[in-house]
This record gives C-alpha cells, sequence and structure tokens, in this order.
C-alpha cells in the first residue's frame, strides 16, 4: 500500500468519491509538543475505493479534501469527530458540512457513553482491530505497510458502522435527534475559542468570585502565550499552578516562594505577567467578577429533588434504550431542580423525552412509585381534584 503523495493523485482520488452518498473521513495528529494540532495523515474512504493521504509530502496541497469537506451533498462520517473537526477548521477555517458522528449516533441507539470505535467494530463488523499500531508516531516517514494498513481500517470498517447506525436511527424515528446534536458539534463557536474563557475549562472545584476573577486572567495570559509560541499550554503553566496562584493571589514574586509546583527561577517576564494577571483581578469591581457554575446552588437544598431526578433519567434512559448522559447530565439536573430552564435538557428532543416530565415531577403533577409485582419504577400522572369534589367531602 502507498500513500498518496502527489496533487495529481490526490485531485483524481477526491473526484472519485465526490458523488458517492458519504465518506468516512478520519485524521491522524501529534499535538503533544504544540498547542495546535499536527496532521500527519489522513485517511478517507468511499463506497468504492479507499486511500491514506499524506499531508506531509512535499508540496502537496490539500484544497480537493478541503472542497469534499464542503459538497452539500456529500455525508462526511466521522467517529468522535470534535477533534477531526477542529483540524479541517484550523486549516481550512470551515466546519466540515454536513457530518454524522458515529460516537453521538451509538450513543443514541444504545451502545453506551462514549462508545469506542474498538466497540463498534465488534459489535457491528464482526471483526477485531490489529491494535499493535495504535501508538505509532504519525509525523515519523517512511510509514510501514503495517501502519497504513492499520490507519485505513479506521475508515473502512466505518461505513458498514455508518450504514448500520442510520439505519437503525431512519427506522426508528430519531433522525431529528442526531440532527440537534450534529448541529451542535459544527457550531463555529465550539471551535473559535476565546481566552477570557479558558478558565471555564479547568477543574477548580469552589472558589470565590475574586479569585475566580484571577484564574480568569491567568487562563487569557497562558492561552495566548501557548498561541503565540505554539506550545501546549502546560509549557507555560500547567492548570493545577494557575489553580494555585488564582488562590493565593500572590502580590510579589516572594508570595509564591513557598508553593509547591511554581518554579522558583521563572523568567522575569513570566513572573511579572503572573503578578498583573493579579493585580488586575483585584483592580476589579466586585460586579465584574466571574461567578462559577454552581455558584447560585451553595445553599439550595435540593438532594432530594436531585434523587429523584436521576431516577427518572435513568427510566427513561432504559426505556429509550439511549445512554442517559446523552440526555442529561448533573449540571442539567440541578439546573432543573432549581426550577431553572437553562439547560439543554429542556429543549428538544431532550424536552420531549425526559425535561417535560422533570419538569412536571418539580411540580408535583408526576408521581414515581415501584410496581412491587415487577420491581420496576412506575410513572404516574397526579390528577388534580375539582372543588366540586372537596365541596362534597365537606
Amino acid at each position: 500500500m502507498h500513500p498518496i503523495t502527489s496533487q495529481t493523485d490526490l485531485a483524481a482520488f477526491c473526484a472519485s468519491v465526490a458523488d458517492d452518498a458519504f465518506i468516512t473521513v478520519d485524521t491522524e495528529f501529534l499535538r503533544d509538543k504544540t498547542y495546535f494540532p499536527r496532521l500527519c495523515l489522513l485517511q478517507i474512504a468511499g463506497a468504492g475505493s479507499a486511500a491514506v493521504i499524506d499531508p506531509l509530502a512535499p508540496g502537496i496541497d490539500l484544497a480537493p479534501v478541503f472542497a469534499l469537506m464542503q459538497k452539500p451533498g456529500l455525508t462526511k462520517v466521522f467517529h468522535a469527530a470534535r477533534q477531526d473537526i477542529e483540524i479541517f477548521h484550523m486549516l481550512a477555517g470551515k466546519i466540515p458540512s454536513p457530518v454524522f458522528d458515529t460516537q453521538i449516533a451509538a450513543a443514541v441507539c444504545g451502545y453506551g457513553e462514549s462508545v469506542s470505535y474498538e466497540t463498534l467494530v465488534n459489535a457491528i463488523v464482526g471483526s477485531e482491530l490489529d491494535k499493535s499500531s495504535r501508538f505509532t508516531d504519525w509525523s515519523a516517514r517512511p510509514l510501514s505497510e503495517k501502519q497504513l494498513t492499520y490507519a485505513l481500517s479506521d475508515v473502512t470498517h466505518l461505513r458498514k458502522i455508518y450504514e448500520a447506525l442510520h439505519a437503525k436511527i431512519t427506522a426508528g424515528g430519531r433522525a431529528a435527534w442526531i440532527d440537534e446534536e450534529q448541529a451542535r458539534l459544527t457550531d463555529p463557536a465550539l471551535y473559535n475559542i476565546d481566552p477570557g474563557d479558558a478558565w471555564k475549562r479547568l477543574k477548580f472545584g469552589t472558589m470565590r468570585p475574586k479569585h475566580l476573577a484571577a484564574l480568569r486572567e491567568l487562563a487569557r495570559w497562558r492561552e495566548t502565550e501557548a498561541r503565540k509560541a505554539d506550545v501546549p499550554r502546560g509549557r507555560i503553566l500547567k492548570d493545577e499552578t494557575l489553580i494555585e496562584l488564582a488562590a493565593a493571589l500572590p502580590r510579589k514574586e516572594s508570595d509564591w516562594s513557598r508553593m509547591r509546583g511554581i518554579d522558583r527561577h521563572l523568567s522575569k517576564d513570566k513572573a511579572e505577567a503572573i503578578l498583573r494577571c493579579v493585580q488586575a483581578a483585584l483592580a476589579l469591581p466586585p460586579a465584574e467578577y466571574p461567578q462559577g457554575p454552581h455558584h447560585h446552588r451553595r445553599n439550595e437544598n435540593i438532594t432530594g429533588a436531585l434523587s429523584m431526578l436521576q431516577l427518572l433519567l435513568k427510566v427513561t434512559a432504559d426505556q429509550q434504550g439511549i445512554a442517559a448522559h446523552m440526555i442529561a447530565g448533573k449540571d442539567d439536573l440541578e439546573t432543573i431542580a432549581l426550577g431553572k430552564t437553562d439547560t439543554p435538557a429542556l429543549t428538544g428532543w431532550r424536552y420531549d423525552i425526559f425535561g417535560k416530565q422533570a419538569v412536571a415531577l418539580m411540580e408535583g403533577k408526576l408521581k414515581l412509585s415501584l410496581d412491587a409485582g415487577n420491581g420496576r419504577v412506575v410513572l404516574e400522572e397526579e390528577v388534580e381534584k375539582s372543588g366540586s369534589q372537596e365541596d362534597e367531602k365537606a
């Protein structure tokens, strides 16, 4: 097997699959030493042909591939598509469209949460993947026959997986569900990361707003520096170090002399930048402090409501044959328990199968009970008693 390394061959292959109903796509990339992912290999399969494309070949121009990614009548099938889409967005400035993510589809079809490609190959194709090339350095050249075969299998098996999942979703009347998920996946805002929002991706637990303001400034600075230098964020400062600095609010360099994870010999520029971030945060009026995702829940006793909603979610997921996390997560349940509505669980197909009942449960219009005969949880609508009935009792 030989990868495509010439512009002529690339153009010919792309033309050969352009009129297919769908193509399957996968990428191999590295980003352990860079901020931006480095595309090292690209695999595409159409109805009757498949190819491995070498984007590192001298003089290669991926314009024919980018054109395929934008063709309206051609579905682009990925598995766990987010990182692949991020690469195309970075290189071409556009999101592939239309797309179909088999990991999302598998969850909707009851294969479980974040199901792996290998699991679907086993369950749907009936084959086993050779995992011996999984940890290949895809930037090294030349690639062996075994490595290329392994890479190509990521798109050849995907054809059967797509056809099986697409048929199941269509038969089950869940195409609209998938459309909603694909819309979120292909939203450019998902890939246009604002450095000012970088702090939201950190796992910092409970933190007071003043410290969150410092964390926001520190994360903004780190994100900007990592982009400029094209290095991993951790090369600038590790996550835990950012969080510790935000918690300590150092006013001078000596303040972090006893902090774990802080390089005692930080460059002058980096040390000054850290202090500037903290000073900028402390100079803000309290009204401009950011709020953590759970700031409004601290004094709310919603334990009982959460337990009921978790049970309702499990019952719904079992009835629908769908992974529970596809319907709602912990934050969604907490939002509903607080009587708020700013959650995806109360929109679209999620509202139809779960959100509507969740709201009814919170309003006392739905009751969960146990069927002693079979041990199953039963949902019962509460019937409001009329005034005349109350009068008769009186």
